[in-house]
């Protein structure tokens, strides 16, 4: 044990210090300091990330678990990811980086108005705290109290041991997202991203290599043809991912994660100029197709070891595969890269929440002659406030009978589609007005909580986010008929960075795209 923590505390002091180093020169009270990483970053920086703010513990424990559980037919979740990348880096990103955005309901606000700018703002700052910071606070408990046994240590019950492991991730996390701003986060995360990658390829590697007893490919192959059905990435109908959902609602919601997100568009937004940014987009779709290899197939290889015995805790299946496959000298970092992968996530959030109340609430409703530095320090007690209620939320989420991440999915529904919807609209549908757009937020927002969570409807929730959509785009077309659009707004280029797009930006979006439809032809059967 003094061996995993020594690596441990190693790792986690290495990470702090590189960013500390990075960050000693920089001026962190201006807006752009503090919430764009002083439109400094680069396309390397941007993939890893957006990456690492993507991939956190709600993959490694969740999709993991899942994996375990119903084999590859979640890849959908993974390898569609690089599509709705490329289309982002071609189209989206160009458009939002000429129209000089902060943040994407400002773009909101352009195109339609204040209040529909703002709603979009309440909404995603909700959907951040009452949805994703908790289960990546939980599952990365989890982890943690398992490598670390504190509970035991503590001689505390082990959800009290949560419950002080909860608390000590959110208050590090909170510490790098308040006194770093953006650029800390996105160095932490770049770094945190080579470590998950080695991690997860050891942890990858250690289990193949025992169970080919020196030979990986033997390992796989014993894994295989113990369970051929589990790589199997055509999802049936009434399975936990049906093949026909990337066909509905999966790729609007990829679109929407991946195009529009502040969480993870905010990198872009702080690019040096359009080539950086849309390197970092297509650089990220690259990785997306590799990440299987350290989300998927461990949990995989955990149905070999364990068989169903893990079924009803399926959550607990990447732990118990840590603890039985590295040596115990590694233990301790890979528990440093679950932390920095909660960590990219947590603190990112709470950067873009900053982001989205300062500049779009603070600044436009409470408080309209604030200066930068009034700014800084708004968006840095926003991050407290809401550290502090993810902190207490996170337990609740305990016990998802499908698993952590599909609750993750279930709960990003209630806001992603409706905002998804508006975007859109405004993009591609001159017609639709201000009014329509907010008949389509309320009615996406009222329509899919009932469906999934009060009545429950036997629709599997990715159609019915496919549904949602189409229904939306009904009720803006009907409002905006007896409410025309009187807004004009045509986007500018405003831009305070060189707008040139990269030249290799199309040949590889081309090719993301062929290797995507080439894993399904491959793992299909």
């Amino acid at each position: 044990m003094t061996l995993t923590i020594i690596s441990f505390l190693a790792f986690t002091a290495f990470v702090a210090f590189f960013s500390w180093y990075k960050l000693r020169k920089d001026h962190l009270d201006t807006q752009d300091g503090y919430f764009l990483g002083g439109k400094s970053l680069t396309g390397v920086v941007i993939a890893g990330s957006m990456l690492l703010t993507n991939i956190s513990t709600e993959h490694l424990i969740g999709m993991n678990g899942s994996a375990y559980k119903n084999g590859f037919i979640i890849i959908a979740w993974e390898v569609t990811s690089a599509i709705a990348l490329v289309i982002g880096a071609l189209y989206f990103i160009p458009s939002f980086l000429r129209m000089g955005l902060t943040t994407i309901p400002q773009y909101l606000e352009y195109r339609f108005d204040k209040i529909t700018r703002t709603l979009v703002a309440l909404f995603l700052i909700v959907s951040f705290v009452v949805t994703l910071l908790p289960i990546v606070l939980y599952t990365g408990a989890i982890n943690l109290e398992s490598i670390f046994n504190v509970s035991e240590t503590l001689q505390i019950s082990q959800q009290e041991g949560l419950w002080v492991t909860v608390i000590v991730i959110g208050v590090i996390g909170s510490i790098y997202a308040i006194f770093g701003g953006l650029k800390a986060v996105a160095f932490s995360d770049s770094i945190n991203g080579i470590g998950l990658f080695a991690g997860g390829l050891l942890v990858l590697g250690f289990a193949l290599w025992d169970i080919g007893e020196g030979n990986m490919i033997a390992g796989l192959s014993k894994v295989y043809h113990a369970a051929p059905e589990k790589f199997n990435v055509i999802g049936a109908k009434d399975s936990v991912l049906p093949f026909e959902t990337i066909f509905t609602g999966l790729m609007i919601n990829q679109l929407y994660f991946w195009c529009m997100n502040q969480t993870i568009i905010q990198r872009a937004f702080g690019a040096q100029n359009l080539a950086e940014a849309q390197k970092g987009l297509l650089y990220t779709g690259v990785l997306k197709l590799f990440i299987p290899l350290i989300i998927i197939l461990p949990g995989v290889i955990g149905f070999y070891y364990f068989g169903d015995s893990l079924y009803d805790n399926q959550d607990m299946i990447y732990p118990e595969l840590i603890k039985k496959v590295l040596p115990v000298g590694l233990t301790g970092f890979f528990a440093a890269v679950v932390m920095g992968a909660v960590l990219s996530t947590f603190n990112s959030v709470l950067n873009s929440t900053a982001t989205l109340f300062s500049l779009g609430i603070y600044k436009r409703h409470i408080k309209l002659e604030a200066n930068e530095k009034e700014l800084v320090w708004v968006g840095k007690l926003t991050s407290i406030v809401l550290a502090i209620c993810a902190i207490m939320a996170a337990p609740l989420v305990a016990g998802a009978p499908d698993g952590l991440y599909q609750l993750l999915q279930q709960l990003n529904g209630i806001f992603f589609i409706p905002i998804a919807s508006v975007i859109i609209a405004g993009l591609f549908l001159p017609r639709i007005s201000a009014l329509g757009a907010k008949a389509g937020l309320f009615v996406g927002l009222a329509f899919y909580i009932l469906t999934v969570f009060i009545l429950k409807v036997n629709i599997h929730f990715v159609h019915i986010w496919g549904i949602e959509f189409l229904l939306n785009m009904a009720v803006m077309f009907t409002v905006s008929y007896f409410s025309p659009n009187s807004n004009t707004f045509k986007p500018s280029d405003i831009s305070p960075i060189e707008l040139q797009p990269w030249k290799y930006a199309k040949l590889l979006g081309l090719v993301l795209v062929v290797l995507t439809i080439l894993i399904y032809v491959w793992l299909g059967n």
